[in-house]
């Protein structure tokens, strides 16, 4: 490959794609709300994420468009915040969209975050992308209008795969520093009952799908970016303990996980909605995971 754009990428998500891809393509173009500029060779381009503008230019004969955009959701589901987690992403979306259909020669490829969320709160079935249920409420009701906003781009020439990715192990951001510094001070037990699933992936493995994803150019339409198999919030716990040889891990009840919420400005549902998610589609297409147990995965991110 010689281009890869990717919008938003200066997150966690971005960062590790654009570390992943940076000695594999002659050159990567960051779509960031910031200054243009170059830094370690990689391209920033300014881009409001709502109208199009000169960053257009940079879509076209882009080999792949990586859109990573949107609020984050961790903060406290009030109208604002809301209506914000939904705009950013579905404005993004559109005018990409706007973008391929402008050039002369469009990406060959164009993969879309989605969220493993849309899949319904599930303890007894593993949701793969061809037998998963849609689930209900706000977070859901944002993934299926992203996902529908992708699908709906006429962009004929252009593959599109809406990537369902879970949670991302990572060791300088996402989710797994907050819960280590827990862990750390003896707050590291099940979080609720614990019985919750929890679908998870390296952040390496999650760098390796994506790339895996823009090389199998008959994998399209909705793929789960996720390990082959999700474990329990109470055994990730416990994983986690083990691996930091941590003696104390005290759970934390549901009653207080909400209070807490409250005061960081967050939602329980984050830690307690159960992602019983599996790759299927990765798994048939031959990708192999370098971390494909928990515990190894967590070895090797602390």
């Amino acid at each position: 490959m010689k281009k890869i754009v990717i919008a938003a990428g200066t997150g966690f998500l971005g960062e590790t794609l654009s570390d992943y891809f940076k000695d594999k393509v002659e050159k990567i173009v960051i779509l960031t709300r910031g200054k243009n500029r170059i830094e370690n060779g990689i391209h920033y381009v300014n881009w409001d994420g709502k109208t199009l503008g000169d960053w257009k230019n940079e879509i076209n004969n882009a080999d792949v468009l990586i859109n990573m955009t949107g609020k984050s959701v961790d903060c406290r589901y009030n109208q604002k915040n809301k209506e914000l987690i939904l705009s950013s992403r579905v404005q993004a979306t559109r005018v990409l969209g706007e973008a391929i259909a402008a050039c002369k020669v469009p990406p060959k490829t164009w993969l879309n975050s989605s969220t493993a969320t849309i899949y319904r709160h599930s303890l007894d079935k593993e949701m793969d992308e061809i037998h998963g249920e849609i689930g209900t409420g706000f977070s859901v009701n944002v993934a299926t209008q992203w996902e529908k906003t992708f699908f709906e781009q006429q962009t004929p020439n252009t593959r599109k795969v809406a990537l369902r990715t879970s949670i991302v192990l990572g060791k300088n951001g996402g989710a797994l520093p907050p819960i280590l510094n827990l862990s750390k001070i003896g707050l590291g037990g099940k979080q609720g009952n614990g019985n919750q699933k929890l679908s998870w992936i390296h952040q390496i493995d999650f760098a390796r799908s994506v790339e895996f994803v823009i090389s199998k150019t008959n994998i399209d339409g909705v793929i789960n970016i996720v390990a082959p198999k999700p474990s329990t919030n109470s055994d990730f716990m416990k994983t986690l303990q083990k691996v930091l040889k941590i003696p104390i891990a005290i759970p934390i009840p549901k009653t207080l996980l909400e209070f807490g919420a409250r005061i960081i400005r967050t939602e329980t549902e984050l830690i307690l909605k159960s992602r019983n998610v599996i790759p299927s589609k990765l798994i048939h297409h031959g990708f192999e995971f370098s971390y494909p147990d928990l515990e190894s995965a967590l070895r090797s991110l602390t």
